[in-house]
């Protein structure tokens, strides 16, 4: 940590009915050796908010408030984004823990590049009993790169945002996005849009990944909004690899719905943008009954990997 600037910090956390792991992630969050005032945004979303959580300690306050906007994690980020007085924003989900170290060396990063706007670093995904480091093998990531490849080490939970980049720059998350679903990705595009996007190469976040998803059962929604990422950015047809990579989630949500014919159109179009994509060959298989998508989601998790 450099000692002659020391940026003010507001973490937005969004909640719905995990207490327990919430605690954790206050106290992660509150337990960073930083010097400056980190205060914590807690929001609770579409349920009834815990006032025992505030707390007024001046280096470490936490604030506790109701999702104001759109019913969802977009709209319970943005309320936060929009009551946070930090000259920074992080974001940090409700079931996710930050590991020590984490601020001091984002803060650092965005200090040491005037230009960039945002920061992130590699994760650790726990998942059944099993743990992975997940680390982007880059230091600064382009709007092509991230067209490409999704790259979910650039996790949520990693985000540290410059606060004048939401409010007077690329903007907060859309709220429009069919169920939330994929808002992050769609954020990251728009901010590396705006500039590149600084990177760390050590995983400062603990994500647990749960055996139940909240999007484990929304096969539709998921490729409802996948389809109207595409339509938003039409830059997908330049990167015919990143095409098909979303091309193949949404044949392989279509198959796991019951849906075989929007399954196979889905993988015919994933293959002739890219032969080697193996989402189409996963939503062939899962649409002519081979195989579950439950199974196919298990053995990605075990590995720390989604589809």
């Amino acid at each position: 940590m450099t000692a002659d600037r020391t940026p003010t910090i507001s973490v937005v956390v969004p909640t719905r009915d995990r207490p327990e792991l919430l605690r954790e992630a206050i106290a992660a969050i509150r337990g960073q050796d930083y010097p400056a005032p980190v205060d914590v945004v807690v929001v609770y979303d579409q349920s009834t908010p815990d006032a025992a959580l505030a707390s007024d300690d001046p280096h470490r306050p936490v604030r506790v408030i109701s999702n104001s906007r759109t019913a969802g994690l977009a709209g319970a980020r943005n309320s936060g984004i929009l009551a946070a007085t930090g000259e920074l924003v992080a974001f940090c989900d409700d079931d996710d823990r930050w590991l020590p170290g984490k601020l001091a060396a984002q803060v650092d990063e965005l200090l040491a590049h005037p230009d960039a706007e945002f920061v992130s670093c590699g994760i650790q995904v726990s998942y059944d009993g099993t743990v992975n480091d997940r680390v982007l093998d880059l230091d600064s990531v382009s709007l092509a790169a991230l067209l490409r490849d999704r790259m979910t080490e650039l996790h949520p939970s990693t985000f540290l945002i410059r606060r004048a980049a939401l409010v007077d720059g690329f903007g907060l998350v859309d709220e429009e996005i069919p169920g939330s679903y994929a808002e992050d990705y769609e954020f990251l595009l728009r901010a590396a849009r705006s500039a590149p996007l600084r990177n760390l190469r050590t995983p400062y976040v603990l994500v647990r990944w749960h055996k139940r998803s909240y999007f484990a059962q929304r096969w539709d929604t998921i490729a409802t909004a996948l389809q109207w990422l595409l339509d938003r950015y039409p830059e997908f047809a330049t990167e015919p690899a990143g095409e098909a990579r979303v091309a193949g989630q949404i044949a392989f949500a279509e198959a796991a719905a019951g849906h075989r014919r929007g399954a196979i159109r889905w993988a015919r179009h994933t293959l002739a943008r890219n032969p080697r994509e193996p989402r189409a060959y996963l939503a062939l298989a899962v649409a002519s009954r081979a195989v579950r998508p439950d199974m196919v989601l298990r053995t990605l998790h075990k590995r720390g990997r989604g589809i």
